[in-house]
Order: structure tokens, then sequence, then C-alpha cells
């Protein structure tokens, strides 16, 4: 038996059912993040080396308030996104890792043109609420680690070093299969103390010397 963790569900089947029925509904703008990238996005949060304010990510994922019908829907539905964020942070504090609401493969598809595109573009996202604080410290190890989320976003398919991988299908492919591992790794990253070099230990004294015992370096 594989001793890899399954993957754990972040919220309910009919409770991301509930947050997709209102996120394609009228009462958010067109320009807010749907199910897919907002779950991205509610985990990159809780990946992120600095807790956001809910008040400033609930404003970017629903690009501003929406026309909730009153203030017990209002509480339903920020209550599902803050369970989302909340089970993310469990998960990956105990070492699981977070099932992603999609079938992780490209199916031959542009990634943009996927759930896996939405999903890490949404990522991108929470990335980008805060970019100072991701890159803050190791720069070059977090642009290592974020490299996948990136190409699979299709936020930087312009950018001529990252043509070559985006037009690389079968590297992008098994990209996908590692995602909730990948973001684990990142996790891990900000939580987890780079190891330091072990000080020399200092040369303890002979055992033969003090008061009553052989000269040092004897044989016994």
């Amino acid at each position: 038996m594989s001793d890899t963790p399954l993957p754990q569900p972040l919220l309910e089947d009919e409770e991301l059912e509930r947050l997709d029925e209102f996120l394609d509904s009228e009462s958010v703008d067109p320009d807010a993040l749907d199910l897919i990238s907002a779950h991205g996005f509610l985990v990159a949060l809780a990946v992120a080396p600095r807790e956001v304010e809910s008040a400033t990510w609930v404003a970017e994922l629903f690009h501003g308030e929406p026309a909730f019908a009153d203030s017990e829907e209002r509480s339903e539905i920020l209550g599902l996104l803050e369970k989302l964020h909340g089970n993310a942070i469990d998960t990956l504090e105990q070492g699981g890792l977070p099932e992603l609401p999609f079938d992780l493969t490209l199916d031959g598809l542009p990634p943009e043109e996927t759930p896996v595109g939405d999903w890490c573009a949404g990522f991108m996202e929470g990335v980008f609420l805060d970019e100072a604080a991701w890159f803050e410290q190791e720069e070059e190890s977090v642009a290592t680690l974020l490299l996948p989320f990136m190409a699979l976003s299709g936020l930087f398919d312009d950018e001529p070093d990252m043509a070559e991988m985006a037009a690389d299908s079968a590297r992008l492919e098994s990209l996908v299969g590692q995602l909730p591992d990948l973001v684990l790794d990142l996790y891990l990253h900000y939580r987890v103390p780079p190891e330091t070099p072990k000080p020399m230990p200092r040369k303890k004294k002979p055992a033969g010397r003090g008061p009553g015992k052989g000269k040092p370096g004897g044989k016994r």
C-alpha cells in the first residue's frame, strides 16, 4: 500500500455547490472570481507567509460587495469561504494535501481553457494580494516553487521565458498532477526553518583528567 496521503476535501460537495451557485449568480460582479478560481485564491491565502485581513481578500474575491439578499445569506456565504480557507490551513498544518475540485488533467487542452488554469490563476491572484511577503526572503526558491502555478495559470504566456514552458504540453500535464504536493511544499517552505549548519562541537576534555584519575591518553 502507498503511504501517500489522500487529498482532503476543503468543503463538502453541497457546500461547494452552494458557493458555485452564488458566485455564478447576478448578485456578484461579473469580474468576481468563480468557484474554481476562488478555491485557488483561498488555498494561496492559506499558504501565504503573512495573514491577509479578511475584509481585504473578501473585497478582492468579489470585486466589491455582492448584492446579498439579506444578512443571513451574507453570513452563510462568507462563512463558507472562511471555512474553506480555515480547512486549507488545517490540512496543510497536518501535512495533508488539499483536494482540488476538478480532475487533475489538461486533457490535451491549453491550461487557460481548463479548470486547472482557472484554479492556478486564482492561486496567483492570492499571491498578488501580498506579493512582497511571498518574495521577501529566498526570492529565487519561491520563484521556482511558484513557476508551475504561473505556467499553468496562463497569465504569463506573453513573457519570453515562460513561452517555452507553456508550449511543452507533456511537461505541463505532469505538473498538474503535482499541484496538491506543490501547495504543501510552498506551505512548508514558509513554515519550516531552513537547516542551519551544525556548530562544530567543542573538543571535550579527555576522560582521564581530574583528581584521582590517571594520565590522559593512557591505556586502561
